[in-house]
């Protein structure tokens, strides 16, 4: 795939110049999209609040354990990407290689909370985000290029439920499946007309959370999972690691760093994204 390379602000700019009027290119539209739903706050994938005693999880446990308690987390994760995109129709590609900064300009807004439920050892996990980007372009028309506006919105949203394995006085383990589902709209407007292009693809996904008290307040959360296997991306792959702290208000605050990885081939189009950085968040308990 002959690639040119760009970085910073050039590659929405690059999406659009691909773009004719009245045609818009799947393949990268949706990339661009997922990548500036992932560049805000983001899917909190269920941080455990800390667990200096069994009772200070939140979770009932001996007596009254059979009822339902949970938690919900939003996020903000200043993530940067990186990778390749080859959109359908051109064998052409590019090199993606943006900062967190850069993505963090051209969003418009995004809605990002995750929550996770349990009753006894059954755990339920989901979250939810939304976000909506937008970019001046130019199109190549000639003489002299026509100018245009792309605009991105992206939805994800991921449902797991598993077995909390693992539940000793310092450390628990859950074992999880489900599944993530991707829509991704994008969208170029001109003078000279609109085109738009919506995608969507489920991946199904296992996952594996471990929560380790540390010292009393304080926990630390590794989080695995791995999705895709061929049915909507060929492969997707999550790691995230959190420390955590309990304050005297009862709220957990958390920072860590998350990495994410998607590689989807489909319809002539093709993505290999990279996505990482630090990431942030606070835990409500009810």
């Amino acid at each position: 795939m002959t690639a040119r390379r760009i970085s910073g602000r050039g590659w929405l700019a690059w999406m659009a110049g691909l773009c004719r009027v009245g045609l818009c290119m799947t393949g990268l539209c949706m990339a661009a999209g997922l990548a500036a739903g992932l560049a805000g706050p983001a899917t909190a994938q269920g941080i455990d609040p800390p667990t200096p005693a069994p009772s200070a999880t939140g979770i009932a446990t001996g007596p009254g354990g059979g009822k339902w308690r949970g938690q919900i987390t939003p996020y903000v994760w200043a993530t940067g990407l990186g990778g390749s995109i080859r959109p359908a129709g051109t064998d052409r590609g590019v090199r993606i290689d943006t900062s967190f900064t850069d993505l963090l300009r051209d969003l418009d807004g995004a809605l990002f909370v995750s929550g996770l439920a349990r009753r006894d050892r059954l755990v339920l996990l989901g979250d939810l985000s939304w976000s909506s980007s937008s970019r001046a372009g130019v199109l190549p028309v000639p003489p002299a290029g026509l100018p245009a506006r792309a605009r991105l919105r992206q939805t994800s949203a991921t449902l797991a439920g598993g077995w909390r394995a693992i539940e000793g006085p310092g450390t628990t383990v859950d074992l999880l499946a489900g599944a993530r589902l991707w829509r991704v709209r994008g969208a170029v407007s001109s003078a000279l007309g609109a085109a738009a292009s919506t995608h969507s693809f489920v991946d199904p996904l296992v996952a594996a959370r471990v929560n380790l008290r540390i010292a009393p307040q304080w926990s630390a959360l590794v989080h695995v999972d791995v999705g895709g296997f061929g049915a909507g991306s060929h492969r997707a792959t999550q790691v995230l690691g959190t420390v955590n702290h309990r304050t005297d208000s009862g709220i957990t605050v958390s920072a860590g760093y998350r990495h994410l990885e998607v590689d989807y081939r489909r319809g002539g189009s093709r993505f290999d994204l990279r996505m990482g950085g630090p990431i942030l968040g606070a835990t409500w308990q009810f």
